[in-house]
């Protein structure tokens, strides 16, 4: 349960500053996080308030008399008062039926001048939303407003309240002082922060662990099943509501257990409100995929990607390990990593892009689920800005990153990462976050997971390398056997990584999860081939009714000429059917356009010759 001193031992440090500097500081200037809420001890228990409220309770309890608050739309509302009608003794204004007093800037600044110069006792000013002052008034109502405001900065003196004494019997002088609170440190001028003594800037920002746990404590008690559970499974719980919500707001946290009371769901089940809360969705696919599709996967990537039984293999046994939520296990009870990472390096054209494909139908039912990206495409420095947006500020903030919005409409998806070496060293360092923690924060300040995902490079690292003349030679070749090819290029993968860019923590993300594609192989060529003159056939048939027939030998002679240059593996092979089969089926079928084959009989391949203008079907 909560600890009954939770407000002094997990005070932030901003407000302990406060606290500290009420005696030599005449006004605060509070920016960041602002927006947010925090935890405060009341009457023994913990409450979450807003920003101006909890500054409001630390001054309360530091004996203030009088706690103002200024909306630049509004204008004063009393926040606290030790005596009825004292804001009105004050500043001369009589209150609405709301408590509040409306007032132009330039009224604002009177008041302020009262508030800051009180001798009854000790009054505080706290000037909400102040970063939209530019938007409400002109630009010399607001230089007067700041100007003025300025001078009382300089010219106040600290004073001992008559109301109020220390609890050690010693009064002790203090400012009457204002609170700024702000977006952005430079939303006040430079001039009237700079050099000034008697102004105290105070970054407030996210909560940190300690923050994190007081809250969790606090909003857990009203989850359905926290009373009745035990007390391992409880404190279980809480760590895992206090270490998933790393980078959260405190109002998050509080809004994930509402989440969890709204869907009654017990506290049992926090990890998925957490899901839930950060995904946006409530289904999850991995736990909804067909255990008899996941048994199956080996066999199924096997038919869709032919010759490479390591890399297929390796893929399978990442998908199973994802349906139990196995992936980063070792590393923490609540890893938030990608459900699973590849990183497939080998010959073009040998299955590589096709393995994603495959992985994607295989979970989604459809090979075009994936996100893409050619890495080819981000070889300048700030390219990165497509894929997280542009910091604020610039052209395009507003639309955010390719990447990050990618994820957050779809957080379930397979996301390919094209031909990676090709990016600039500094793209690349994103993947350190998106790899480490599962996350990644746009140009916008949001925040997406990775953690449903799953990362896959693609990469033609080690097949060649240059020579000291400025020429390439190649460093694999189809002649030698698997072990070797595999070893030459894992040696360079290690040396891009750790020498040539020197990022060898990206490396060791990626781990045991490097897989070597193997050459296409003349058996696995031939199975090719007929895959592929297959799915030609099938369209002719599907689309025109046309049915294509081969004499044996004709058909014998056809795959050997396709595959007599495996050099560029798969997509060599479709090349070369194209030019010995596809164009010149098509031309004959268009001159044989006129006349049709019997009903039901195919038109027959009987012959394939070379001519001067290209190769040539006898069909009939």
């Amino acid at each position: 349960m909560m600890a009954p001193n939770c407000d002094e031992s997990f005070k932030p440090k901003w407000a302990k500053e406060i606290e500290r500097f009420l005696p030599i500081k005449s006004q605060f200037l509070l920016y960041g996080n602002v927006y947010d809420v925090y935890p405060a001890s009341l009457g023994g228990s913990v409450a979450t308030l807003a920003l101006s409220d909890y500054v409001r309770e630390l001054l309360i309890k530091r004996g203030y008399s009088l706690v103002v608050a200024y909306d630049p739309l509004v204008g004063f509302s009393t926040l606290h008062s030790d005596e009825h009608g004292l804001f009105a003794k004050l500043s001369g204004e009589k209150p609405g039926k709301d408590d509040s007093v409306p007032a132009t800037l330039e009224r604002a600044a009177k008041i302020a001048s009262a508030l800051v110069s009180s001798a009854l006792g000790h009054s505080a000013l706290i000037l909400r939303f102040a970063s939209r002052l530019e938007g409400l008034i002109d630009e010399a109502q607001m230089e007067a407003f700041f100007y003025r405001l300025f001078r009382m900065s300089i010219e106040s003196s600290p004073r001992i309240s008559p109301r109020h004494d220390e609890s050690d019997g010693s009064p002790k002088p203090r400012y009457n002082p204002i609170f700024w609170i702000m977006d952005k440190e430079n939303d006040l001028p430079p001039w009237y922060v700079l050099n000034n003594p008697r102004v105290h800037v105070l970054p407030i920002p996210r909560p940190d662990n300690d923050i994190r746990r007081c809250i969790v404590q606090a909003v857990s008690p009203k989850i359905a099943g926290y009373a009745g559970m035990e007390e391992t499974g409880r404190e279980t719980n809480l760590a895992l509501f206090r270490d998933q919500t790393t980078g959260l707001l405190a109002g998050e946290i509080a809004a994930i257990a509402q989440l969890a009371w709204h869907e009654r769901m017990t506290f049992s089940q926090i990890g998925d409100a957490i899901r839930r809360y950060k995904l946006g969705i409530q289904e999850n696919m991995w736990e909804k995929l067909d255990p008899e599709k996941i048994l199956n996967a080996e066999a199924f990537l096997g038919s869709r990607v032919m010759g490479q039984s390591a890399a297929v293999r390796h893929a399978a046994d990442i998908l199973k390990r994802s349906r139990f939520n196995l992936s980063g296990a070792q590393f923490s009870r609540f890893s938030q990593r990608p459900k699973g990472i590849l990183f497939l390096a080998g010959p073009t054209g040998v299955g590589k892009t096709e393995l994603a494909k495959a992985i994607t139908e295989l979970i989604f039912g459809s090979s075009t689920h994936y996100i893409r990206f050619d890495m080819s495409e981000f070889g300048s420095e700030h390219a990165n800005q497509r894929l997280v947006g542009a910091p604020p500020g610039y052209v395009g903030y507003d639309v955010g990153g390719e990447l990050t919005n990618a994820i957050k409409q779809n957080p379930f998806s397979v996301v390919l990462f094209d031909e990676v070496e090709k990016a600039h060293p500094r793209i690349l360092d994103i993947f350190l976050q998106i790899l480490d923690d599962g996350r990644l924060t746009s140009g916008r300040g949001e925040t997406v997971y990775f953690s449903e995902s799953l990362i896959v490079f693609t990469s033609n690292l080690g097949m060649f390398e240059q020579l000291s003349d400025g020429t390439k030679r190649q460093r694999v070749s189809p002649d030698m056997p698997y072990c070797e090819i595999a070893a030459k290029i894992g040696e360079a993968i290690d040396d891009f990584f750790k020498y040539k860019i020197n990022r060898p923590e990206i490396l060791n993300r990626i781990g045991r999860n490097v897989v070597v594609f193997n050459f296409i192989r003349e058996e696995t060529a031939y199975k090719i081939f007929n895959r592929m003159m297959e799915n030609v056939l099938f369209r002719l048939d599907d689309s025109y009714g046309i049915k294509i027939a081969f004499e044996e030998d004709v058909l014998r002679r056809l795959a050997a000429l396709v595959c007599a240059d495996l050099s560029m593996g798969g997509r060599g092979i479709g090349s070369n059917l194209e030019a010995y089969f596809m164009n010149p089926i098509a031309r004959s079928l268009s001159e044989l356009a006129d006349t049709s084959s019997p009903r039901g009989e195919p038109y027959v391949v009987r012959g394939l010759r070379e001519t001067a203008d290209g190769w040539e079907l006898d069909v009939g």
